[in-house]
């Protein structure tokens, strides 16, 4: 199948399919007399599986060590539970910082709604954001 071919019906574009081969997730495909790419069919199944797993947060990177233990005949499992657990644990770390930083917002929002920025003076850079006096 030539690249147009396998770009249309995976909803790509050929020139993210060259991408992907140059990253490293798919294999160089065999080349026509012409020098034009022949993907084999089995192609589809591999770019769906790329595009699913950057559906769940995984990087090149790491889709490309799955594939690599895949193509080297083991099952990739344990290392892809390894990987979920490490971004869950990412995206609970990165939600928590999310809380303070709405918990602080909303503080500021407040302060914001009771300042008078006539009492502003050029001694504050901003009297919402900075620490009130005497802190």
């Amino acid at each position: 199948m030539r690249i147009g071919e396998l770009a249309a019906a995976n909803d790509l574009t050929p020139k993210t399919i060259r991408f992907y081969e140059q990253a490293g997730l798919l294999p160089a495909p065999p080349r026509t007399a012409g020098g034009y790419r022949d993907y084999p069919p089995q192609t589809g199944t591999r770019l769906a599986f790329v595009r699913d797993a950057q559906s769940a947060g995984l990087t090149l990177a790491e889709i490309r060590s799955i594939l690599a233990l895949r193509d080297s005949g083991e099952a990739p499992c344990v290392h892809v539970t390894d990987l979920i657990q490490q971004h869950l644990h990412d995206i609970e770390r990165r939600m928590a910082e999310l809380r303070k930083t709405r918990t602080a917002l909303r503080g500021l929002a407040e302060r914001a709604a009771a300042t008078d920025p006539s009492t502003c003076t050029d001694a504050d850079i901003c009297r919402i954001i900075g620490r009130p006096a005497g802190r």
